[in-house]
């Protein structure tokens, strides 16, 4: 092989190496720019009772305040959760329940309420998983007024960029596909229910109402099975006075109750258009941590690889090869900056979600009304507030009882 054929065969492995050094470093800056998650979900209708149902069929029921989850061990790398938002959103997302689940038209009166010391026929609750603009996530139990658990049932929905496109958008709950299911799946257990069992219900809820008013009258016509559950034991006459009273005394505690589920409402719409656009902003800074993240890691890959790759080629014996080593290392390095420029980008977005979640807290303001003679604040302890009732409740019925 003469001296010349060696030469060139030099020549073109060093062309070689340029070439394949040039790729490598481009295949790294291409991979910092990645592409967006795309996110679709098709929201699950609503069913609704197709049967009419006898009102003396109709059962009660109550939406609890949703626990807020703090202590899951998910909450604690959560990056958007607030403790005021998750307060905020426990009864938020209570309301917006025991809204979906009335228009099923398959109960009687649907509220949302602050304990189960309101006496209803069936009890939702729930806690709270995870929730942010992109994924909302909850446990869900439902019992009755029997102390039978019906079931638990974990439901998450996640939904996509479309949801928050103002060309697009509707008064609709971004996430009202996740309450329909909810709903639908009381409907379903509802209507496995015979008749015979939903007035047993009824009738539990009654006898549980007069004997917390009159123990000594009512004490011993419900009692507790060993497995925990309400059973009836005797029906009080059809005439007494006494349970009349008492139903007359219910009858104001579902004003009273009533009062509360128009605060509820308030609070609810006080609480929708910062909610939302916090839910919109999360979503969005979501999305943008993922991106950042992604764009830093790869950055930062790929400016190492290309700084060995670089360092390598810049002790080659060609002087081509030697210079584009030189050239690879300050891009790498540039590369690596940048990895580094992006994380910082990140921290700035951690801290608008922290600031939206306080800006969110800001909008939550207690709510004073008016209930008879009486000036009621209600504040974030609701459950205080209807216990003070129910013992002005009892006031009532002692006074009136004197007249029997």
């Amino acid at each position: 092989m003469t001296d010349k054929t060696i030469h060139r065969m030099r020549q073109l492995q060093s062309l070689l190496s340029l070439k394949l050094l040039l790729v490598l470093f481009a295949s790294f800056a291409l991979a910092a720019c990645g592409g967006q998650q795309v996110t679709s979900t098709v929201v699950t209708p609503l069913e609704h009772q197709s049967i009419a149902v006898d009102e003396s069929q109709l059962l009660d029921l109550a939406v609890l305040p949703l626990d807020p989850g703090l202590d899951n061990e998910e909450a604690k790398d959560d990056l958007t959760l607030s403790p005021a938002v998750r307060n905020a959103e426990s009864q938020y997302l209570a309301n917006k329940l025991a809204s979906s689940i009335q228009q099923t038209s398959a109960w009687g009166a649907v509220r949302a309420v602050p304990n189960r010391e309101t006496v209803v026929d069936v009890y939702v609750e729930g806690t709270i998983i995870h929730s942010d603009g992109e994924k909302l996530s909850l446990d869900i139990s439902v019992s009755d007024t029997s102390n039978r658990h019906w079931y638990t049932k974990p439901y998450t929905e996640t939904i996509g960029q479309y949801a928050y496109d103002q060309g697009k958008q509707t008064k609709r709950d971004p996430f009202q596909g996740l309450y329909n299911r909810i709903a639908n799946d009381l409907l379903q257990y509802r209507q496995k229910l015979s008749a015979a069992d939903a007035q047993k219900l009824r009738t539990i809820s009654s006898l549980k109402f007069a004997r917390d008013f009159s123990p000594e009258a009512f004490g011993d016509h419900i009692k507790e099975t060993p497995g925990g559950q309400l059973e009836v034991i005797r029906l009080p006459a059809e005439n007494d006075p006494i349970l009349r009273r008492i139903e007359r005394i219910r009858e104001r505690d579902y004003l009273f109750i009533d009062t509360m589920q128009e605060h509820y409402d308030a609070f609810s719409l006080r609480m929708e258009k910062p909610y939302q656009s916090w839910r919109m902003a999360t979503y969005e800074e979501l999305a943008s941590v993922r991106e950042l993240k992604r764009q830093s890691r790869n950055r930062t890959i790929g400016g190492i690889a290309a700084i060995i790759a670089g360092i390598a080629a810049a002790g080659s014996d060609n002087g081509s090869v030697s210079n584009a080593g030189a050239v690879t290392v300050v891009a790498g390095g540039l590369l690596v900056k940048s990895g580094f420029s992006k994380k910082a980008e990140l921290k700035i977005h951690e801290d608008v979600l922290a600031e939206l979640s306080q800006s969110l807290e800001a909008e939550i303001e207690p709510r004073v009304i008016e209930l008879e003679d009486r000036t009621i604040t209600l504040t974030g302890n609701v459950e205080a507030q209807y216990t003070q009732w129910k013992a002005l409740l009892r006031e009532i019925y002692q006074a009136e009882r004197g007249e029997i």
